[in-house]
């Protein structure tokens, strides 16, 4: 591991909006602030909105600062990327918008049922070849359910024409609400102030002249997800090429 990486790591073991939880720990202790984030980790009782994989954080420290009538937590896994957005938020001491350093499989051990109001999605990894690893799956949605307050959204904002077929699929073979849907979120002028957050990889895509997609939908915690048909679907022809190359 570079050095870079080290000191980074080092330094979000200080930053106050950052919590981070041993695996072990968590399992045999618990998180205490499960069920109580309003009145232990924010310092305002607010409506709480989770960002799944939130890389360098850009998209949470945007949501705060645009929405400051909510609370925002940017969870993933990487320590090294959450220090970017961790940073922003020390320097700007926003007091609603916080870092969990997790794996989206283990939410359930950090939050109670009906405590989020909100889910966003950001670019994830579609995952074209291994469907339960898709974050848009029946096995996470089933899961953000039981977590989100009934009649709780989740946003999907992505590149990826594979994953919005997908994910297009599942909200209407189980009958959810739609609340947005759009193929080309700039080019059908439904971009408002919040989904118009552009984050590193988002800004990548749109110079290789990839539209955006945005698809809201309600869950409801009573019911029971079927999973789409995903096989002929058109697979995404643009992922072999890495990240930071422009083409």
């Amino acid at each position: 591991m570079g050095k870079n990486k080290l000191k980074k790591f080092a330094e979000i073991e200080r930053l106050e909006c950052v919590l981070q939880y041993p695996r072990e720990r968590l399992l045999n202790e618990g998180f205490p602030q499960k069920g109580n984030w309003n009145g232990a980790v924010f310092s305002a009782e607010r409506p709480i909105v989770l960002e799944l994989g939130c890389g360098k954080g850009e998209y949470t420290v945007g949501l705060a600062k645009t929405n400051p009538g909510k609370n925002f937590i940017g969870i993933d896994i990487k320590g090294a990327r959450i220090w970017t957005g961790a940073k922003q938020v020390e320097e700007e001491q926003l007091d609603n918008a916080r870092f969990l350093r997790t794996e989206i499989e283990n939410l359930s051990h950090f939050f109670d049922s009906a405590e989020i109001d909100e889910i966003w999605i950001t670019f994830p990894d579609p995952q074209m070849q291994k469907p339960r690893k898709r974050l848009t799956s029946t096995r996470f949605l089933q899961q953000y359910s039981s977590l989100l307050k009934p009649g709780g959204i989740v946003h999907l904002k992505t590149d990826s024409p594979f994953l919005y077929e997908y994910t297009r699929r599942l909200v209407k073979l189980n009958n959810l609400d739609i609340l947005q849907d759009t193929d080309d979120l700039y080019g059908s002028g439904l971009a408002d102030p919040i989904s118009s957050i552009k984050t590193f990889y988002e800004s990548q895509w749109l110079s290789r002249g990839k539209s955006i997609k945005l698809l809201s939908f309600r869950l409801r915690p009573d019911l029971e997800l079927q999973e789409p048909e995903s096989d002929d679907i058109p697979r995404d022809d643009y992922r072999a090429y890495p990240r930071h190359t422009v083409v």
